[in-house]
């Protein structure tokens, strides 16, 4: 099945913590990426922009290992989680997971805030275009400019 991720990043080397949470995040799934987006931070916590992407996994992994793969990653990136909506090393959010449905306190899915906002929506659309209606992009908060791919950015 299908599942799409999203990461970001606005603290240290931004590049460097997508590109390694890749590997975690995919444990050996094959995979797609989006561009590399650069978003204003959404939450009102003053902070410097984030660098956003969206990852499309081919897995059989179900939502619950998808969080795990996510908080691997972002133990592995250093994450702390000091202030909601706050500067991170690395944020990796699970969107969706095929036709999965989970409502618990610690996972969502799909994710309770992805039609809102525009650092979700414009790269998962880069992907799944038929999975983001016009409604939703012109609606969605957030300034969000293409910066570029993984590899450009090297």
């Amino acid at each position: 099945m299908r599942a799409y991720l999203s990461l970001g990043s606005n603290v240290g080397d931004r590049r460097a913590h997508l590109e390694g949470a890749l590997a975690t995040v995919a444990a050996g799934d094959p995979f797609r990426v989006s561009s590399v987006y650069v978003t204003e931070p959404v939450g009102g916590v003053a902070q410097d922009d984030f660098w956003n992407l969206v990852v499309e996994l081919e897995t059989t992994a179900d939502p619950h290992e998808l969080l795990a793969r996510a908080r691997r990653a972002e133990a592995a990136a250093h994450r702390t989680r000091e202030v909601r909506w706050g500067p991170r090393t690395l944020d990796v959010d699970v969107l969706l997971v095929g036709d999965a449905v989970v409502d618990e306190p610690e996972l969502t899915v799909p994710h309770p805030r992805l039609g809102e906002r525009a650092f979700v929506l414009v790269p998962l659309a880069e992907l799944a275009p038929e999975l983001v209606t016009d409604d939703q992009l012109a609606t969605a908060v957030g300034r969000v400019e293409r910066l570029g791919t993984l590899e450009t950015l090297r």
